[in-house]
């Protein structure tokens, strides 16, 4: 999301909308965000704090402007597939407000989720998997890996090079499976995030917001969004929720 300068007359707001099957890791660099959802959380977010929501069978939220009218937001939202024995089960929140922290070579690391070198974050996890902020000052940074990970680089701003390979803002770098050390260099500040896990081995289904396995569940969900049903429950938000068409196979059957 952004990087926005917040003015009287520019904003970012999210309505209420539905999840299932996923995990939503939000993260800012700068700015905040307030987070409602149908569980009856109400979370501000602040730069180098993380929300993690976990949708299971079905939840709703929206994010917010606090009231800011001013200042830049910058910030990530990543959806982590849950798996089979989870994706079905009780919705859940929760908000760190001090991940850990450590010092690399030429920056700094924060753990969002799962472990990275000698530090590990207290957030729920259904897979083995991590999401660390690299926040690089510039130089040669090296870190090691976990050889059963797959991985990948975002960078947020700046430009790091994945050995000759500059990785500029709204590139992800695949960084493959395998390998047990990873380099990387910036000519001056910049900020990325690694994210990496064990290979996903099930086949995903994905519309809108739902992540499932079939077209049927697909359905459901959005059936019972439709319907206003207590699956999704409601935000107590000041902004009306977002409705949606049918998924396109349901259109071409009516």
């Amino acid at each position: 999301m952004g990087p926005l300068s917040l003015t009287p007359d520019r904003s970012i707001d999210v309505a209420p909308h539905p999840h299932i099957g996923l995990q939503t890791v939000t993260w800012l660099f700068s700015g905040e965000f307030l987070h409602r959802d149908s569980l009856g959380s109400e979370q501000l977010i602040r730069a180098g704090q993380l929300n993690l929501m976990t949708s299971g069978h079905g939840i709703a939220h929206s994010e917010e402007n606090p009231g800011r009218t001013s200042g830049e937001l910058h910030g990530l939202q990543l959806w982590v597939a849950q798996p089979l024995n989870t994706r079905d089960g009780s919705a859940e929140f929760v908000h760190l407000a001090e991940p850990p922290r450590m010092t690399l070579e030429n920056g700094i690391a924060t753990v969002l989720v799962g472990e990275f070198a000698d530090a590990q974050s207290t957030a729920r996890r259904d897979t083995d998997l991590v999401g660390v902020e690299l926040d690089l000052h510039g130089g040669d940074t090296a870190f090691g890996l976990d050889p059963t990970f797959e991985y990948a680089l975002i960078v947020a701003n700046g430009e790091v090079n994945v050995g000759t390979t500059p990785v500029r803002p709204g590139q992800l770098a695949y960084l493959g499976k395998g390998a047990d050390e990873c380099r990387l260099n910036s000519s001056h500040s910049s900020r990325a995030m690694l994210i990496g896990g064990v290979p996903f081995d099930e086949r995903l289904f994905m519309w809108w917001n739902f992540v499932a396995r079939t077209q049927d569940e697909i359905s459901d969900a959005w059936r019972a969004w439709a319907a206003r049903d207590e699956r999704f429950g409601s935000v107590a938000s000041p902004f009306d929720r977002i409705e949606v068409s049918a998924p396109p196979w349901m259109l071409q059957t009516r």
